[in-house]
């Protein structure tokens, strides 16, 4: 068994974010606010696209995929990449329909859309949950690389969870304060960079560990993990086919297209059509990095049924338990540095979208003319928010709650409902919105929406929504949007 020790892990940490201040330094020259919020639309979109693997692959990615593909359920065996083969089509809705209309109103913040479109109503309930979405969900990723660094770094040295949580947020501050988005497009590409070599050669230890001559694809293929895809069972079951591959066309809609964290790195490309190949690589590139994923969650659940490793109760802990503990200590260090990359390649981004939006649909940068002034604002409003993820850490932790903050990070899931149809009703509507109703409408369909999910059962005959409550939130949201408007003057 291999203990790496804490001073090992610690030093590797700190030369990793050594590397990302010094990126940072470079890239954060010119720290302007149109540099800070667009990179001034010059970045590569080949760049820009290998990047967005690490910022779509979170740490969360990083050691669930690969513990649930032996979990059984909604992710059994290789059925994940049913909703990853369904990611392409999302891509390439968002290449077509929404890229267009970003770049001919020449958006910073893409709810600027909303207000244009239908007001200011509109306008701040779609930025007002992205905000919220992206708080919980941005606490909720850094929460679980938290726990990590204190467990097998810092809690030998008796710091504090507290003053771990606030050192993980110092440490995204300093790398992104004056750069931004154009520091977080380099940043992502290293990170990346980081999270897939992680992978590979963790891929490539535990076959050379296996001692076969069989490939890779052979040792899969006979084993009990190789299911692709299934069409059995209907739409009762959470693995069907269609079920899956619509789920995760609108998923990746919803959480990519109409996300400004994800669609602010897209619209720093300096034209539409390199902004669509962005779309259009990194859809097939997601392809290929999910399937390294699934490859080694099952060679991971072979090697430790060959080891007599005792398999954790939770999935998400069989790559950190072996990574850590059985294999050499090299394949350690870079699981710890990939956990950290695919972390913060999220976490990051997270935290200049926040920025971005706040200053943009809140405090209306866009209508303002002091650029020192806005400079600063710019700089207060990223402390602030670094605080309130602090904060938000530090609940998840006093919960102590497993069931209650999985409740919490599937809550912000409901909150995609309402701008999902918000965009679609403008895009697809000439009718206009009696604005002070749009309000009472956003709330009431996440709400009716956790409604029926908790009693479909009962009134379904046992089928359960899944994914299916998102593009539900999202029809409630129309059918309230279309009662409250009224045929264009």
């Amino acid at each position: 068994m291999n203990t790496l020790s804490p001073v090992i892990i610690l030093s590797c940490i700190v030369g990793y974010f050594l590397l990302l201040i010094l990126v940072s330094y470079f890239t954060g020259k010119d720290s302007g606010n149109k540099n800070f919020f667009l990179a001034n639309r010059k970045s590569p979109w080949y760049v820009v696209a290998f990047g967005m693997i690490g910022a779509s692959l979170s740490g969360v990615t990083f050691i669930s995929v690969p513990g649930a593909v032996g979990a059984g359920g909604l992710n059994q065996s290789f059925s994940y990449m049913q909703i990853v083969f369904g990611y392409v089509l999302g891509y390439i809705v968002i290449a077509n329909v929404l890229l267009p209309i970003y770049y001919k109103m020449n958006l910073t913040s893409i709810y600027e859309y909303l207000e244009k479109r239908f007001g200011f109503f509109a306008y701040k309930t779609g930025a007002g949950y992205f905000l919220l979405s992206r708080i919980i969900g941005a606490s909720f990723r850094l929460f679980l690389v938290a726990l990590v660094l204190h467990k097998f770094v810092l809690e030998p040295y008796g710091i504090s969870f507290s003053l771990t949580v606030a050192i993980t947020i110092i440490l995204i501050w300093v790398y992104t304060f004056r750069g931004g988005i154009k520091t977080i497009v380099w940043t992502d590409t290293l990170q990346t960079t980081f999270m897939l070599v992680a992978v590979i050669w963790t891929i490539i230890a535990i076959k050379d560990a296996l001692g076969t001559e069989n490939s890779i694809y052979q040792i899969i293929k006979q084993s009990d993990y190789s299911q692709l895809f299934y069409f059995e069972g209907g739409w009762s079951d959470p693995n069907n086919f269609f079920k899956q591959f619509f789920s995760g066309a609108l998923i990746t809609i919803v959480m990519t297209g109409l996300d400004q964290d994800m669609m602010q790195k897209n619209l720093t490309c300096k034209t539409l059509d390199e902004s669509k190949k962005n779309m259009y690589s990194l859809s097939f590139v997601l392809i290929f990095a999910n399937i390294l994923f699934l490859t080694l969650g099952a060679l991971l659940y072979i090697y430790a049924a060959n080891l007599g490793i005792d398999i954790p109760e939770k999935g998400d802990q069989l790559f950190p338990t072996i990574a850590l503990q059985h294999l050499p200590a090299g394949l350690g260090i870079l699981f710890v540095l990939g956990l950290i990359a695919a972390a913060y390649s999220s976490a990051d981004s997270a935290l200049t979208s926040l920025t971005t939006s706040f200053c943009v649909d809140f405090l209306n940068f866009e209508k303002r003319d002091d650029e020192n002034q806005k400079k600063k604002t710019r700089i207060w409003v990223h402390v602030t928010f670094s605080f309130i993820l602090l904060v938000v850490i530090l609940v998840f932790n006093a919960l102590s709650n497993d069931s209650v903050i999985n409740e919490l990070f599937r809550a912000a899931g409901y909150t995609y409902g309402p701008i999902l149809g918000l965009f679609v009703y403008g895009i697809s509507s000439k009718r206009e919105l009696k604005n002070n109703w749009v309000i009472p409408v956003c709330l009431a369909a996440p709400i009716l929406s956790y409604l029926i999910d908790s009693n479909s059962i009962n009134w379904f005959n046992g089928f359960t929504l899944g994914f299916l409550i998102l593009p539900l939130n999202g029809l409630l949201t129309i059918l309230g949007l279309w009662l409250i408007s009224k045929p264009k003057v």
